[in-house]
């Protein structure tokens, strides 16, 4: 899964945030795209560190949000079960509202933590996150009613990409299809969506 990418263009720079993704995560996503942006370097993040720029847009944004002085302080945790890890790691996301993997992340750059622990606690996370959205979606299957698909697409899309696309296809600028990639749904929805309601 991708949690975001940076399309780092001289004159439209533009990022793009995985809406699927940890909410939490959100904010460490903006600051690792917008380091791409910053250094001209197109980029896309999710998965294992595999160059020097995902590391280096991964501590900017580690050190944005979690101050390098606030876990340096975190010497107890050297050699510390996984058990004390997660738990210590929960309450440092829990208190800066921030990913319990980007805790873990700055943990290990700083040395707190070893290669093997990063690994083992991002993957525990990893599972502990999966295991939420399905009972989120489990939850949203059992509800019932609530807005139509359009709706939820719509929103999720905003009205003036909505409205720009519905204007452009009917002066025949944009074809359904292209329309359709560029809203992220099958040509067939491309007409439903852009008539539904604002």
């Amino acid at each position: 899964m991708f949690r975001g990418f940076a399309l780092a263009d001289p004159i439209a720079p533009f990022v793009v945030i995985n809406d699927q993704d940890s909410e939490q995560a959100w904010s460490f996503t903006l600051l690792h795209e917008l380091a791409h942006i910053w250094l001209g370097q197109t980029g896309l993040s999710g998965g294992r560190l595999n160059n020097a720029i995902e590391t280096l847009c991964n501590d900017v944004a580690g050190r944005i949000l979690l101050p390098t002085g606030e876990i340096t302080t975190e010497t107890s945790l050297v050699g510390a079960s996984q058990d004390r890890v997660v738990a210590r790691i929960s309450a440092i996301a829990e208190t800066r509202q921030v990913s319990h993997s980007m805790v873990a992340y700055k943990l290990y750059r700083e040395g707190i933590i070893d290669e093997n622990m990063w690994s083992s606690v991002t993957a525990l996370f990893r599972q502990q996150w999966l295991r939420s959205k399905a009972v989120q979606r489990d939850r949203a299957r059992e509800a019932e009613g609530g807005p139509s698909y359009y709706v939820v697409r719509r929103h999720k899309l905003g009205n003036r990409l909505v409205e720009l696309a519905k204007r452009m296809l009917a002066d025949g600028a944009l074809s359904p299809s292209k329309a359709a990639a560029i809203l992220g749904v099958k040509p067939s929805n491309v007409y439903p969506l852009t008539n539904s309601a604002a």
